[in-house]
């Protein structure tokens, strides 16, 4: 490899990784690593390395036990092979995760209660000038067409589904420009920032410029996002704490079977980071 290459290497380990004897080779980790991005190629090593040292620990365990589970579908035709669905079954069988009582999802509910806020919604009309912005005579023609129409707006906001109508290059047009139901994300970013910064009931003071050409924006109504109810929200909930539970119940496993084993090459670090197989 010439001196100015770019190309990085994956580091070699300073002894092999192994688990009660059982090598886990280079060209095992190096393929792994695809699955284990990180910031630098010496990180997505470890986390490789450190995955299939869990994987070996466990796949040990699974023998000296003899345990077997029926491998599971997705549903998209995509089936576990019998080593993993014997792995999956035995963290499953080993770990047990208590389901939350009502009173622990009541108590997350209220210190939480923002996480639950259903999202504001505006109903909205608008017209279109399309125009090129690459085309400076054209962009510009649009942009007094749109000053003049919200001027003429301005004097009489009854006549926007008209001239909607007549102006309007979107096929809202035919609708009087009306967009319906609005939620976060479902329009441009510099639409929704004009929506945002407008009174229900009000014209767009200026000419709204998007990557499909100028509009003229009338809010029609806005509804402020209100938090949803402790019955809307309690399965959601039940289920985030579950998994959460989970995982650190999982991540102890690992980590209490790691302590019986004896590893080689590689630090395995605290139960935080043993959540990889």
């Amino acid at each position: 490899m010439s001196a100015c290459s770019t190309q990085t290497a994956a580091p070699a380990p300073r002894a092999p990784v192994k688990v009660n004897g059982v090598n886990i080779s280079r060209a095992m980790i190096s393929q792994e690593t695809q699955n284990h991005p990180a910031q630098n190629p010496v990180g997505a090593w470890k986390k490789a390395a450190l995955a299939l040292v869990i994987r070996e620990a466990l796949a040990q365990e699974v023998r000296r036990l003899g345990f077997t589970a029926t491998p599971a579908s997705d549903g998209k035709g995509r089936t576990e092979t019998q080593d993993e669905a014997n792995i999956r079954g035995l963290v499953e069988h080993e770990v047990v995760v208590p389901e939350p009582s009502e009173e622990e999802c009541a108590r997350y509910y209220e210190r939480n209660a923002a996480r639950f806020r259903a999202p504001a919604v505006v109903e909205a009309a608008h017209i279109l000038i399309s125009a090129d912005r690459e085309n400076t005579d054209a962009y510009q023609a649009a942009l007094l067409q749109a000053r003049t129409i919200i001027k003429e707006l301005q004097r009489d906001p009854a006549l926007f589904p008209e001239f909607a109508k007549v102006y309007s290059a979107c096929a809202s047009g035919k609708e009087g420009g009306h967009l319906g139901q609005l939620t976060p994300g479902d329009t441009t970013p510099e639409f929704e920032a004009a929506l945002a910064g407008m009174r229900p009931r009000s014209i767009s003071a200026e000419p709204v410029e998007t990557r499909y050409g100028v509009h003229v924006i009338h809010l029609e109504r806005r509804e402020e996002g209100r938090v949803l109810p402790f019955e809307r929200v309690r399965e959601r909930i039940a289920e985030y704490l579950t998994e959460s539970v989970r995982r650190r119940a999982q991540a102890q496993y690992t980590a209490r079977l790691l302590a019986t084993c004896r590893i080689e090459g590689i630090e395995v670090g605290s139960p935080g980071d043993l959540n990889v197989y």
